[in-house]
């Protein structure tokens, strides 16, 4: 924790490892915006633990592929203070089997969500970490360099794709005083999946031979927001079980 303000917007803030990051800034002292894109109920529910622990907090609908609804997204958390910290955890698979069989819709929708909203998360949020040398940390995933075979290629590709924008906007951020990493999850014990017992039917590919939890995540990315980290940049930090 640093001694000014801490105010950090969470994309997907409403649900498994955006609400445990949440919860466990707020422990550090960070007020929180928290994004949703449809279950207000649930971001409620994280805002109000948010405020049992001390801090502010404001539920705000977002929608990562649409440039005007990030706009609207980070002015929404004005009344909390300025931005030091983004965090781009809005993620979504539809399409789930082998590409052959997979259908075109859901595949761009999935590569929209999970790389285009990546990106113009970064680019709205650019602004407002202007003003206060803040940071950016990308939800990445080890699907990136494991290719995710008969899973979802589609959705492994667009998570390479963040990892690369990890680096390359860590470069040119630099001068600005931004920094920006990514965290890439194993699998993890959340409602992501399609099939809610997917993790643990992969723990036995893990070599430490289970799926995370939330706050394993969670305090990853805790840690690349803090001063801890304040000459880390264009990391990218594998939480995966030793995949």
């Amino acid at each position: 924790m640093t001694d000014r303000m801490s105010v950090t917007a969470v994309t997907g803030g409403s649900r498994g490892i955006g609400a445990a990051l949440s919860e466990r800034l707020a422990s550090e002292g960070h007020h929180i915006l928290i994004g949703y894109q449809s279950d207000r109920e649930a971001a409620d529910a994280v805002a109000d633990r948010v405020r049992s622990l001390g801090r502010n907090a404001v539920a705000a609908a977002v929608d990562v592929t649409d440039p005007e609804s990030l706009d609207r997204f980070f002015e929404a958390g004005a009344t909390l203070g300025a931005l030091t910290g983004v965090v781009a955890a809005a993620g979504a698979v539809r399409a789930v089997g082998r590409l052959a069989e997979l259908d075109p819709g859901e595949i761009a929708r999935d590569l929209e969500v999970n790389l285009l909203g990546a990106v113009l998360t970064c680019r709205a949020a650019i602004s407002q970490l202007e003003r206060t040398r803040g940071c950016l940390v990308l939800l990445g995933s080890a699907a990136s360099t494991l290719g995710s075979p008969g899973t979802y290629v589609h959705y492994a590709a667009a998570k390479a794709g963040t990892a690369a924008l990890s680096v390359g906007l860590s470069k040119e951020l630099a001068p600005l005083g931004i920094r920006v990493n990514c965290v890439e999850p194993g699998t993890v014990w959340t409602d992501f999946h399609l099939d809610p017992q997917r993790p643990a039917k992969v723990a036995r590919s893990v070599p430490l031979g289970r799926a995370g939890e939330p706050k394993e995540i969670a305090g990853a990315i805790a840690w690349l927001l803090s001063e801890d980290a304040a000459y880390t940049t264009g990391a990218t930090l594998r939480v995966a079980g030793g995949l």
